[in-house]
């Protein structure tokens, strides 16, 4: 395995969040890497709001929602830093995307250079994976590198 100077750890606000960027940090410090928490903004959740837009001011757009979404989110993973790697808060770079999630997981792999990514098989929208497929399974069928999957220990205990 090449050395890996770059973790791509993908962040979606949900439970999982926590503990996939705890797994980035500890890998990262294993190999002096730097981090991107890359949160992505789902584009299919952008076209009710399109649609409800127009029934709205012209001050409600598509636009000041994204903008707004992406202040939030930025202010929601800098307080996760904050509190739980506050020393750890000079390896780590945010990025936040707007798009198909799992295009913008494989695009960032690119443009950002990472070696490694990091993302949790489970996050926020478990009944559209019946209709879609999972973020992380298109990921890790079409990913260029290595892929860690953070997983819960209590929901996945073997039991004796």
């Amino acid at each position: 395995m090449k050395k890996i100077n770059k973790i791509l750890a993908c962040i979606d606000l949900s439970d999982y969040s926590l503990m996939t960027l705890e797994s980035a940090v500890e890998l990262a410090k294993g190999h002096q890497a730097d981090i991107i928490l890359l949160n992505v903004i789902n584009q299919r959740d952008l076209h009710g709001v399109e649609m409800v837009s127009g029934y709205y001011s012209s001050e409600f757009t598509v636009e000041g929602y994204v903008k707004e979404l992406r202040k939030e989110r930025l202010g929601l993973i800098k307080n996760m830093i904050k509190e739980n790697f506050f020393n750890e808060k000079s390896m780590m770079t945010i990025k936040i995307d707007l798009g198909i999630p799992f295009e913008c997981i494989l695009e960032a792999v690119e443009t950002e250079g990472a070696d490694l990514i990091v993302m949790a098989n489970k996050g926020r929208g478990n009944l559209s994976r019946v209709f879609f497929g999972s973020v992380a399974e298109k990921v890790f069928r079409h990913s260029p590198v290595p892929v860690v999957s953070v997983r819960d220990k209590m929901k996945f205990k073997r039991g004796h």
